[in-house]
C-alpha cells in the first residue's frame, strides 16, 4: 500500500495486492482538496506465462470500462502485439487500439493504431543505438485528413555518467538537454527549449546532491526566475517524506510562493 498527500490540494491512495491464483489487483483512488473532486480506479490482470499472455480488465470513476489482451515473444522474440478497448455505458463511446512492439538489442520499433469513426490514426516510432549514440523518430499520421499530425526526431549519447539529448518537434521546437553525474553523491542538468518564430524560450539548470544513504537535497532554477529547492528523507524502509518549495524569484516581496509536503507509506 502506497499512500501520499502533499500541500498542493491533492490526496492520493494506491493498494496493490495478488491472490494465490495469480490474479493481480490494482486499485487507485485521489481527492482534489480545493474542488473536492474524486477519482478512482481499479484494475484486474491475468498472466498466462506459458503462453505470453496477459489479459487485464480496467474500470474508472468516470464509468469507462477498459480490456486488453497482450502477447508477448510468441509469434518471433522481441514481439509485443497488444488489443486494447474502451467503453463508456454513458455515453455509448467505443475506442480500440492495436499496438505493436518490437525490441532487440540495439533496435527498438512501435506501431499503433487508433481507430476513429473519422479514420484510424497510425503512431509510429523507431529508437536505434550504437555504441552509446541513440537516434529516434517519431510520427502521427492522420488518415483523415491524410497527412503527418507529429513529426519528431530526436538524438542523443550517453556513457555512464554522462548524457546529451537533442530533439526537433514538427520542425519549429527545438531543445536539448545534458545530464552528467560529477560525484558519486552530485549530479546535476541543463535544458534549453525554443520555439522557431516565437521569443519563446526555457532554460533550466538544476542539481541533486544525495547527503547519505537516506537523505538528498536538490534544487532548480530556469530563465523566468522560478527557483525549486527539494529535501527527501527516508525515515525507514517504506517511508518516504519530502519537502519542497517553489519561489519566484521576481516578486519575492509579492508572496504566492508555493511550499510542498509529501508522504510515502510502502507496505
Amino acid at each position: 500500500m502506497e499512500y501520499s498527500r502533499n500541500s498542493f490540494g491533492l490526496v492520493k491512495l494506491d493498494v496493490k495486492t495478488k491472490s494465490a491464483s495469480g490474479v493481480e489487483f490494482a486499485t487507485a483512488g485521489s481527492s482534489n482538496t480545493d474542488t473536492g473532486k474524486v477519482h478512482g480506479s481499479l484494475e484486474t490482470k491475468y498472466k498466462w506465462s506459458d503462453y505470453g499472455v496477459t489479459f487485464t480488465e480496467k474500470w474508472n470513476t468516470d464509468n469507462t470500462l477498459g480490456t486488453e489482451m497482450a502477447i508477448e515473444d510468441q509469434l518471433a522474440k522481441g514481439l509485443k502485439l497488444t488489443f486494447d478497448t474502451t467503453f463508456s455505458p454513458n455515453t455509448g463511446k467505443k475506442s480500440g487500439k492495436i499496438k505493436s512492439a518490437y525490441k532487440r538489442e540495439c533496435l527498438n520499433l512501435g506501431c499503433d493504431v487508433d481507430f476513429d469513426f473519422a479514420g484510424p490514426a497510425i503512431h509510429g516510432a523507431a529508437v536505434l543505438g550504437y555504441e552509446g549514440w541513440l537516434f529516434g523518430y517519431q510520427m502521427t499520421f492522420d488518415t483523415a485528413k491524410s497527412k503527418l499530425s507529429r513529426n519528431n526526431f530526436s538524438l542523443g549519447y550517453k556513457t555512464g555518467d554522462f548524457q546529451l539529448h537533442t530533439n526537433v518537434n514538427d520542425g519549429s521546437e527545438f531543445g536539448g538537454s545534458a545530464y552528467q553525474k560529477i560525484t558519486e553523491n552530485l549530479e546535476s542538468a541543463v535544458s534549453l527549449n525554443w520555439v522557431s518564430g516565437t521569443n519563446s524560450t526555457y532554460f533550466g539548470i538544476g542539481g541533486k546532491y544525495q547527503l547519505d544513504p537516506t537523505a538528498s537535497v536538490s534544487a532548480k532554477v530556469n530563465n523566468s526566475c522560478l527557483v525549486g529547492l527539494g529535501y527527501t528523507q527516508t525515515l525507514r524502509p517504506g517511508v518516504k517524506i519530502t519537502l519542497s518549495a517553489l519561489i519566484d524569484g521576481k516578486n519575492i516581496n509579492a508572496g504566492g510562493h508555493k511550499l510542498g509536503l509529501g508522504l510515502e507509506l510502502e507496505a
